[in-house]
């Protein structure tokens, strides 16, 4: 097992910034089509932090069009050229799937007072 976690410990990145439940992040993702690359960015609220090392995921919630849209990014991804964070939320739960349900200004994350 240990040989497991030092191969893996060579795999990961560590430019990437501390996102928590509630931050507001713009993920810019590889995106192929064809023989061509591009990046692609997607900005939104982090609703949720699955597993840990070499296996984190964060999910990405936003709405496009009316139409709330997920996405699960793996933290150490090579597809993943970088994280921004654009702001911090405050939170009181390690999930925010309710805000599925919510529409408009209810579905908002309340700002870090620093």
């Amino acid at each position: 097992m240990d040989a497991l976690k030092h191969i893996a410990s060579d795999c990961i990145k560590t430019e990437m910034p501390k996102v928590d439940i509630g931050d507001t992040v713009k993920v810019y993702v590889w995106i192929k089509e064809g023989e061509k690359s591009r990046v692609q960015m997607f900005e939104g609220t982090v609703i949720a932090k699955k597993h840990g090392g070499i296996s984190e995921t964060f999910t990405v919630r936003r709405v496009a069009h009316g139409c709330g849209v997920e996405r699960v990014f793996p933290v150490h991804s090579p597809n993943i050229d970088k994280v921004e964070l654009v702001r911090k939320g405050r939170v009181r739960r390690s999930k925010l799937y309710y805000l599925r349900d919510r529409v408009g200004k209810a579905a908002k994350v309340k700002d870090v007072i620093r």
